[in-house]
């Protein structure tokens, strides 16, 4: 709840901001692919790997902490693309802007049960 009260309220909020402003002049198709997938790229493997870091923190398992994590972000992202697609379609496409950051919230909550347990499917 702390990192989601902090970095993520604050990244994610101006991430999508940034992504309105990036967009604002597509039109169609070609706008709503582009907020999909600039939504997708920004929860990548690093960012996974850095959700599943703070796991392994705040549980008290440092010596877990290694390069096997970006690993597991890497086969977990590749593998989440499809439902990742059709969330973040809804939440840049569908949702009005102030609507987002929880729309995400939600997403992202979980998702981070499916991180969490990407590591025992992954590993």
């Amino acid at each position: 709840m702390f990192v989601g009260a902090t970095f993520y309220a604050f990244e994610i909020p101006n991430y999508f901001d940034w992504i309105v402003k990036k967009t604002e002049h597509l039109k169609g198709l070609k706008a709503t692919l582009t907020k999909t997938g600039l939504a997708i790229m920004y929860f990548n493997p690093l960012w996974i790997a850095r959700h599943l870091l703070f796991i392994k923190l705040f549980s008290g398992e440092m010596e877990a902490i290694g390069w096997n994590l970006m690993q597991i972000a890497l086969w977990s992202f590749v593998v989440n693309i499809p439902i990742s697609f059709i969330a973040n379609y809804i939440i840049q496409n569908r949702f009005k802007l102030k609507w987002r950051f929880l729309g995400s919230a939600i997403f992202s909550a979980i998702m981070a049960i499916y991180y969490a347990l990407s590591e025992t499917i992954f590993s």
